[in-house]
C-alpha cells in the first residue's frame, strides 16, 4: 500500500484509505468464514464460497431488522440509492435470503424480512463477526483493538 514517491505517500496512507482497506479485509474474512460455516444454508454457503456474495450483500445482514425494514430505510442505513438497494433486495430474494411482504402499518408499502434461511444466515453472520473481531484483536493486540474500537465509536457518534 506504500507509494513509491514520498510526496505521493499521503494518497495511500491517509485514514480514509486505511479504514476502507481494513473494512474490505474484514468483510472478506467474514464472508470467507460464512462460506465454510455448516449452519449457513448450503445454497448461500456455496454462493459465498464462489465469491457471489459481496460486501454489498452484507448490507442486508447488517441493516435489516428481524421484524422487517422498509427498502428505503435499508437504503438510507447502507448509504445506497433506493434503486441499488432494490436490486440488492431482489437478488437476495431470489437466493431465498429475504422476502417482501405488505407493511402491516401501510398497505401501500412493502417490508423486507428475513426468511428462515435468512435468519440462519444472520446467525452465521453474527458468529463470523465475532471470530473476525477476535482475529483482529489477536493481530493488533488487545490494547490497540480497544483503542481502535473506542476511536471509531467516538468518530461515528460525533
Amino acid at each position: 500500500m506504500q507509494a513509491t514517491d514520498p510526496d505521493e505517500a499521503w494518497r495511500t496512507t491517509h485514514l480514509g484509505r486505511l479504514m476502507g482497506e481494513a473494512l474490505r479485509r474484514f468483510d472478506a474474512r467474514v464472508l470467507a468464514l460464512m462460506a465454510h460455516d455448516v449452519q449457513v444454508p448450503l445454497a448461500l454457503s456455496n454462493l459465498a464460497a464462489r465469491a457471489q456474495v459481496s460486501a454489498a450483500h452484507v448490507h442486508i445482514t447488517r441493516h435489516l431488522d428481524v421484524a422487517g425494514t422498509r427498502p428505503g430505510v435499508l437504503a438510507e442505513r447502507a448509504g445506497m440509492s433506493k434503486q441499488a438497494m432494490g436490486d440488492l433486495i431482489a437478488q437476495c430474494e431470489a437466493w431465498g435470503l429475504v422476502t417482501r411482504v405488505a407493511d402491516p402499518h401501510d398497505a401501500r408499502a412493502r417490508v423486507v424480512r428475513f426468511t428462515p434461511d435468512g435468519l440462519a444466515w444472520q446467525q452465521a453472520f453474527r458468529g463470523a463477526l465475532a471470530q473476525a473481531e477476535a482475529e483482529f484483536r489477536e493481530a493488533v493486540g488487545a490494547e490497540v483493538a480497544t483503542v481502535v474500537s473506542l476511536g471509531l465509536e467516538a468518530y461515528v457518534g460525533s
